[in-house]
């Protein structure tokens, strides 16, 4: 016959409780862990995706940006008998219209003429020999610069002041 001794029991049971407790704690907190894992990497995610959103249309607006130049180049070489032409007013308007879509995405032109050449946002294409400018100031832009977002999307090429 087994001999049964209920405060031998007793210590086996609080044992047994004692490491139950202990790898719940150690579960729970292994669980907390993997969660706040969880949150952590949900929202690094969903700044990545905000990052993604916000210039993701930048190759589009890369390439439509060649036909605003060309409505810029259209419009400053027009000769002024053709400046109230209504059906060149109509097309101009289009030029209105691509900017005013742009400007919607988010995308700003950088200033140039009258501004110290700063290269973040500008690229030199010429140094002009000026007596009333000071040297390093804009005084030409050749092609227009933007940004989107407050990204470079294309620096602005001018022409300064020696």
């Amino acid at each position: 016959m087994v001999d049964y001794n209920p405060a031998t029991h007793i210590e086996e049971l609080k044992k047994k409780l004692e490491e139950c407790q202990k790898k719940r704690d150690e579960y729970l907190a292994g669980w907390q862990r993997a969660r706040a894992d969880f949150l952590n990497y949900k929202k690094e995610e969903m700044e990545r995706i905000k990052e993604i959103l916000k210039y993701g249309n930048e190759n589009l607006i890369l390439k439509i940006l060649p036909i605003l130049d060309n409505f810029e180049l259209i419009e400053k070489k027009l000769p002024e008998n053709l400046k109230n032409d209504e059906n060149l007013k109509g097309v101009l308007q289009t030029k209105t219209q691509f900017q005013d879509f742009l400007k919607n995405q988010g995308i700003e032109e950088i200033k140039t003429i009258g501004e110290k050449f700063d290269p973040n946002f500008q690229e030199v294409v010429e140094e002009v020999e000026v007596k009333d400018k000071e040297s390093g100031t804009i005084i030409e832009e050749t092609q227009k610069g933007y940004i989107l977002n407050g990204k470079v999307l294309r620096p602005a090429k001018v022409k300064i002041a020696k």
